[in-house]
């Protein structure tokens, strides 16, 4: 059995604390990049220069060109995994995720493009698009281009996505790269790592890994961050080593035992999220983060995800680099104190200099709208 907690519910703040704490946004770790990257179990990559952000605010002396070098190095890739989004994840989850997450490929490929490929033989394709991509990294508008003169009455997108679905795809450099970041370029997993995807991937290591990083959570928190469904067999599975606590609405929530859970009156200095960033798309309550009132303000109808601003652990507003002048502009939803004020200025003041090295910030405050 699940050991239970009986009466433990965790507040909004505990619950708060504990991811806040796990996504190391109390204090900034001293670590390597490789290393942090596969505890969050990844980072959310729509856009190159994201994850670089998220791991400035979460590791201390982190410099640009760590990252970089690890793509040069083959260490780390971009590669469609949770929710069928592209994340940076380390060569080793890339191989061991990839298998665990195709049945969320297939069914994002089967609700939209799929219908556009009936009868096409899918054994044929993909030997094609393998042998194309193996010779030569491709943007997806030159594979569907090259796949569309040899399956005319197909379109070319729709026959693109399906290689995307059907076969392991990682974005090579300069794609991923701070500052000279290119196209999109596709090549084989395998190929590009040297290695073969896991032949028999741990999803109930991948639930561990999932509380470690955004825990306590419930199943449905789990399936929202992956695209997976039916998880709740594999929590049955892994009982006898989760414990068991309710939120403030009686949902039940799962957690590692020996994961960590500071007190709710933990301070927690302001932070600036990266666009995209995976701890406002971890589960299917926000709520211990980010308002539903202020989601609906920070999520935009184009599926884009402007960076967030954190005070006193929660969303409070949005915030934007601009170029040319190289300035920082920061829209707060709601008043703050004069002290968080300041200390949010400060933390400005280090995002713009690490994103432009400026030695003369100019950060701007947007007066909060109701």
């Amino acid at each position: 059995m699940v050991k239970r907690l009986q009466h433990q519910v965790l507040s909004q703040r505990a619950l708060n604390r504990a991811l806040l704490g796990r996504q190391h946004l109390l204090e900034r770790v001293r670590g390597s990049v490789l290393g942090l990257i596969d505890q969050l179990v990844g980072m959310q990559a729509q856009a190159p220069n994201p994850p670089y952000v998220g791991l400035w605010s979460r590791l201390h002396g982190f410099e640009q060109q760590q990252l970089s070098t690890l793509f040069e190095q083959r260490q780390v890739v971009r590669i469609a995994l949770m929710r069928s989004t592209i994340h940076l994840v380390s060569a080793s989850d890339c191989l061991n995720l990839r298998p665990l997450l195709q049945p969320v490929l297939e069914r994002g490929f089967q609700s939209n493009f799929g219908k556009q490929l009936p009868g096409i033989d899918k054994a044929a394709l993909i030997e094609f698009g393998r042998h194309l991509l193996e010779t030569q990294p491709q943007t997806f508008q030159a594979l569907g281009g090259l796949l569309h003169e040899r399956w005319p009455d197909y379109p070319a997108a729709a026959l693109a996505q399906a290689l995307r679905t059907w076969l392991a795809l990682v974005q090579v450099p300069p794609r991923g790269l701070w500052a000279t970041s290119g196209p999109a370029a596709h090549t084989i997993a395998e190929q590009w790592l040297g290695q073969p995807l896991a032949s028999a991937p741990d999803l109930a290591q991948l639930v561990r890994r999932y509380l470690a990083a955004f825990g306590p959570a419930s199943i449905n928190d789990m399936q929202a961050w992956s695209g997976l469904t039916r998880l709740g067999v594999v929590f049955k599975q892994l009982q006898a080593e989760l414990i068991c606590f309710c939120d403030e609405q009686g949902r039940e929530l799962y957690d590692l035992a020996a994961a960590p859970r500071p007190d709710p009156a933990t301070p927690a200095p302001p932070r600036l999220l990266a666009e995209f960033d995976n701890i406002l798309l971890a589960h299917a309550d926000r709520t211990r983060i980010l308002s539903e009132a202020y989601r609906q303000r920070l999520f935009t109808s184009n599926g884009l995800i402007p960076g967030a601003i954190l005070v006193d652990g929660f969303v409070v507003g949005m915030w934007k680099i601009k170029q040319p002048e190289s300035s920082l502009h920061l829209q707060l939803f709601e008043p703050i104190a004069k002290a968080e004020r300041q200390a949010l200025e400060h933390e400005a003041a280090s995002l713009l200099h690490f994103a432009t090295n400026s030695n003369e910030p100019i950060i701007q405050f947007a007066e909060h709208r109701a």
